[in-house]
């Protein structure tokens, strides 16, 4: 008799195929405030981390700008490794980006298993109520189970980042990359679309 387990097991198995060509977290996009203007937000985000996390000084005491980094961060380890804009990047990426979330998570109260998109919306909230003035709504926004420590917790936190080098690693390889390529003069197109959409949505 057949098993009706079957065919649960061959789609696991097929999802598992599959798997490698998707960021574990899932794709995420960028807010329309994540760059100022027509700019591309993705080369945005890339520049911008790649400055923040090599010069950390420029974030403490910052958690509205700590908090907009972390989820630049967030959004590029779903964009780079795996959208088709970035293929020209080495090889290395995805294990950069890979490693550099495995040790921003931890640091920032983020659980290991969250969706990468909830996590950007709510790191975007945060920083907007903070730069109005609201704390408590900062607080509200990372209030959810994906920042287990609460809002306040991550607040501190992100007021506060320890050394982060597998994170500042990974940026200024991929700002080098970006670099590399526009001196080779490689098209990528416009806007920020990528393999999850790219940025530049709400």
């Amino acid at each position: 008799m057949l098993n009706p387990r079957l065919p649960a097991l061959a789609l696991l198995l097929l999802a598992g195929c599959v798997a490698p060509d998707q960021p574990p977290q899932g794709y995420a996009t960028l807010p329309n405030d994540a760059v100022v203007g027509a700019g591309d937000p993705t080369r945005a985000a890339i520049i911008g981390t790649a400055y923040a996390f090599a010069t950390p000084t420029t974030l403490a005491g910052q958690p509205a700008a700590a908090a907009r980094a972390v989820a630049n961060f967030e959004y590029l380890a779903t964009e780079l490794p795996y959208g088709p804009r970035w293929r020209g990047f080495t090889g290395t990426t995805g294990p950069d980006f890979a490693a550099g979330l495995a040790e921003l998570r931890p640091a920032i109260g983020i659980a290991p298993n969250a969706p990468a998109q909830p996590v950007v919306q709510a790191l975007y909230t945060a920083s907007r109520a903070l730069n109005a003035g609201d704390q408590p709504a900062a607080e509200r926004a990372l209030s959810v189970p994906i920042f287990p420590a609460g809002g306040g917790a991550t607040l501190r936190r992100l007021a506060a980042l320890p050394p982060l080098p597998r994170v500042a690693a990974a940026t200024a390889r991929a700002a080098q990359e970006l670099d590399r390529q526009d001196r080779l003069g490689s098209p990528r197109g416009g806007g920020g679309g990528g393999g999850g959409g790219g940025g530049g949505r709400t």
